[in-house]
């Protein structure tokens, strides 16, 4: 089985980052109670440079954070569109972009796996949170063209994620009380630890 799909579609050969990061800049990551994260994206409707550009940045964006997944509200950017380079459970990698997603997972036969989950908007915080073991979205890659990809498992975990970023929903709005307060309170406890880690990888990156 190849080890990597980009796009959905298996490749012989990726790099450690996606090429895209290469040509991005890196932008701020919205925290938990700005307006952006908490209401629906608008749908992309314009194809071109602007929108290979906000690709680029965030992608690189993504990995100085040490993410798995962003979404663009995730840099304060108001349309329905995320970026992952993201492993399976099985180790395979898969990388690409999605614009306009729409989440479809099975109605039947499907499992809910409890697993730790962060979010980058919720800057060091862990809780487990159950979700649906596989997943399917379909949208558009950047050029407009049609594009579905699936996973399970881990990356199954992350598509779902970050289309919930794209309809304004964040991973503690599926928590009860007391787990949210947990969560806000680890946030509060690891916040200038992950920021002083952001800056070193964002001076790593530069330098390579």
């Amino acid at each position: 089985m190849p080890r990597v799909f980009v796009q959905g579609s298996p490749a012989d050969h990726y790099p450690r980052h996606a090429p895209e990061a290469a040509r991005g800049a890196v932008r701020r990551i919205t925290e938990v109670g700005e307006e952006v994260l908490h209401k629906p994206c608008r749908d992309v409707t314009e194809f071109g440079p602007d929108l290979a550009a906000l690709i680029d940045d965030m992608f690189l964006t993504m990995y100085v954070a040490e993410g798995a997944g962003l979404a663009a509200n995730q840099i304060g950017v108001d349309l329905r569109l995320f970026v992952y380079d993201c492993p399976d459970d099985d180790g395979v990698r898969h990388v690409g972009h999605i614009v306009n997603p729409v989440l479809e997972t099975p109605m039947t036969g499907r499992r809910l796996l409890d697993g730790g989950e962060g979010c980058l908007s919720v800057p060091g915080a862990v809780i487990d949170v159950p979700r649906p073991d596989r997943a399917v979205v379909r949208g558009q890659d950047k050029e407009g063209r049609p594009v579905a990809v699936g996973g399970t498992g881990y990356f199954a975990r992350c598509l779902i994620h970050e289309t919930d970023h794209t309809n304004g929903c964040l991973y503690l709005d599926r928590l009860s009380k007391r787990e949210k307060k947990d969560a806000l309170r680890q946030m509060a406890d690891r916040r200038d630890e992950v920021f002083a880690r952001r800056a070193a990888r964002a001076e790593e990156l530069g330098r390579a």
